[in-house]
């Protein structure tokens, strides 16, 4: 998984990439606010950031605030890191800014392993639900098109699909809905297919 290292201070930067690094991830640096929101609105754009509250240009707050509102940044998961900005209205200001996890500097290497670990399921979650969402937006678009009109044949009563197969009702249906049938006769048919059978006496029969 790709991961952004935000932050104007380059010892910083190292520490933060090299970890990352070790355990796996694919790193992408900026030095300042501005390069940091143009990495997380670029295509194939990293789905984890750490951004440093105090940095040119842009701070951490900004860069958070801005990509909360575009499109493509609204999937990110990002922790903010700072030395000075320790006090509880710090902590709710950043999070109010749309941050997902917050944290002081210096930072203990096993903390951060486990928070980026977080973020990391945070993200195949939304990851499974956009897919999950597609495929019934999909199953959705199929159902609909049985509320259209459905080439039939007079006689055999097939329908033909959208590619010019002919298939039997209950084919076509289970394929589209999902729906299963079960199969039995009505009276005319009975009549036709058993007429050696009263189908009245029956009735009374198993009343």
């Amino acid at each position: 998984m790709k991961v952004l290292v935000a932050d104007d201070d380059r010892i910083t930067r190292l520490m933060l990439s090299t970890l990352l690094g070790e355990w796996g991830y694919d790193i992408t640096e900026a030095a300042d606010g501005n390069e940091a929101l143009a990495v997380l609105t670029s295509a194939d754009a990293p789905k984890l950031a750490i951004l440093d509250w105090i940095m040119p240009g842009m701070n951490g707050i900004d860069v958070c605030r801005e990509i909360r509102k575009k499109e493509e940044g609204r999937g990110a998961y990002l922790i903010l890191l700072t030395m000075k900005r320790t006090e509880r209205g710090d902590i709710v200001e950043g999070l109010d800014s749309g941050a997902d996890d917050y944290m002081t500097k210096p930072f203990d290497p096993e903390e951060l392993r486990a928070r980026i670990h977080v973020g990391q399921r945070c993200i195949d979650l939304q990851q499974a639900l956009a897919e999950r969402v597609a495929e019934l937006q999909q199953a959705l678009a199929e159902v609909r098109q049985l509320s259209g009109l459905l080439p039939i044949c007079s006689g055999c009563k097939k329908i033909r699909d959208d590619k010019g197969y002919w298939q039997q009702v209950e084919s076509y249906v289970t394929k589209h809905t999902g729906v299963q049938f079960s199969h039995g006769l009505c009276p005319d048919c009975f009549t036709s297919v058993y007429p050696e059978f009263d189908l009245s006496e029956l009735e009374k029969e198993e009343s």
